[in-house]
């Protein structure tokens, strides 16, 4: 007999909520059939069927196909990390130290006067900073907002949107962070595979029209995990695909725009209501720089700005005038130059690199990662071990599948810190590798 009482959906529901709480069900637990709990609380399947729903909606169960609804645990979410110290890092995604600027003596030389509760969210010299920033891409109509990073500014635009169990659109294979933010809100997942010059139109077409994808987060360049970017034509594609959605939110993740060697192309048309323009700092001011500006339609930066206010709850301006002085510093200037050329020139010793064995990567990528492509997930398994025991690390692409059951198989490795010699001697053992495990080279 089942533990479920009530005799309307909000009262089942609520028993099971209470169910969970006081242990007797825990995550994994199938939830009775509707048909058969509705004859045993003796009413209506459809009052079952919307209690089931609520829990749905709540993130407390999930559907599961034929195995019906079940409690649901907390979302395992998985993270970059440093591999072990014997092994040459290629995995991590991380920039390299040497091209950040010194943090410790950039808190030395900016200007900083300390806030008091009452002053503005936004310090006036970063505001200054933003218009330049986002100069050519940001209309009267668009509002400049400070949050804790890329990361930070996304989950706060999707949830100023879009509720738990809506779908939200996203690459294929698809930046780890956005796929835990996406889990963790309860949001549904829409794959949309991309190619060499990013997200497709049909597939994101295919997300909206068929699966009702109510919000669309893309990459303008250096993909991460693929390094794609987005080309000016396939811009247009986009734009063109969400003229005909205005509703949908759309929000790009440039992440990268300090020392990316692409240009960007916008793919939010002058239509949508609701859209956000991310660029953050971490990548290339270093890691601890926890701070992203983002250029935002009017009401979506109300939102924003009722948790980020001025008076109360801001972004630390110590951080604020960090990034403002060092966007403005001209060596900082200089040295972001520099990176970017470093970055890609340490990209194309290791295309070369696997050129020369036989080995292609994905697309012409930009940023601090390339995309090898495997046939099947035995394959990634193997390769990933195989490289470790010859010192390598690298990273599979289980980590970024948008469908686990779907994924794109193949690994992702960091060019950021690498040199001819690495590159060679990689592209080495990976030529090595395939061999052992008969997998095809070739262009």
């Amino acid at each position: 007999m089942t533990l479920i009482t009530g005799s309307t959906a909000n009262q089942i529901a609520e028993s099971v909520r209470g169910l969970v709480l006081r242990g007797d069900f825990t995550p994994g637990t199938v939830l009775p059939p509707i048909r058969t709990l509705a004859i045993d609380l003796r009413v209506n399947r459809n009052t079952v069927a919307a209690a089931y729903r609520q829990l749905i909606a709540a993130g407390l169960a999930e559907a599961q196909g034929r195995r019906g609804t079940a409690i649901t645990a907390l979302p395992e979410v998985h993270t970059e990390y440093l591999p072990e110290d014997s092994l040459v890092d290629l995995a991590s995604g991380n920039p390299d130290p040497a091209l950040l600027p010194d943090l410790r003596q950039t808190l030395i030389e900016m200007p900083y006067d300390a806030p008091l509760y009452g002053a503005s969210a936004i310090t006036e010299r970063l505001l200054n900073v933003s218009r330049a920033m986002f100069e050519g891409h940001l209309d009267e109509s668009g509002t400049v907002v400070v949050t804790h990073g890329a990361v930070d500014a996304v989950e706060r635009v999707l949830d100023s949107f879009v509720t738990r169990g809506d779908t939200v659109a996203v690459e294929d294979p698809c930046f780890l962070a956005s796929i835990g933010t996406i889990r963790l809100n309860g949001y549904q997942r829409a794959a949309v595979p991309i190619d060499e010059a990013g997200m497709t139109a049909p597939g994101l077409r295919h997300a909206i029209a068929n699966i009702g994808a109510r919000a669309v987060i893309i990459t303008p360049r250096a993909h991460n995990p693929t390094g794609a970017c987005i080309t000016a034509e396939r811009a247009a594609e986009l734009r063109a695909v969400l003229a005909d959605y205005p509703e949908v939110l759309v929000i790009e993740d440039d992440y990268l725009f300090g020392v990316s060697s692409a240009p960007y192309h916008r793919v939010t048309p002058p239509t949508t209501k609701r859209w956000a323009l991310i660029r953050s700092v971490a990548k290339f001011l270093g890691p601890d720089l926890r701070l992203a500006l983002v250029a935002t339609d009017t009401r979506t930066a109300g939102v924003l700005g009722n948790r980020l206010r001025e008076g109360k709850n801001w972004v630390s301006h110590l951080l604020q005038s960090a990034t403002a002085h060092l966007l403005t510093d001209p060596d900082t200037v200089t040295r972001l130059r520099d990176a970017r050329a470093g970055y890609r020139e340490r990209g194309r010793l290791m295309i070369d690199s696997l050129a020369e064995q036989g080995i292609s990567v994905f697309g012409d990528p930009d940023g601090l990662n390339v995309w090898i492509d495997l046939p099947d997930a035995e394959s990634v398994d193997e390769t990933e071990s195989r490289l470790a025991e010859a010192h390598w690390a690298v990273k599979s692409s289980r980590l970024f599948a948008v469908d686990p059951f779907q994924p794109r198989h193949g690994i992702r490795v960091t060019t950021a810190t690498i040199d001819a010699q690495q590159a060679a001697r990689f592209a080495a053992a990976l030529a090595e590798t395939f061999d052992a495990l008969d997998i095809t080279r070739g262009n």
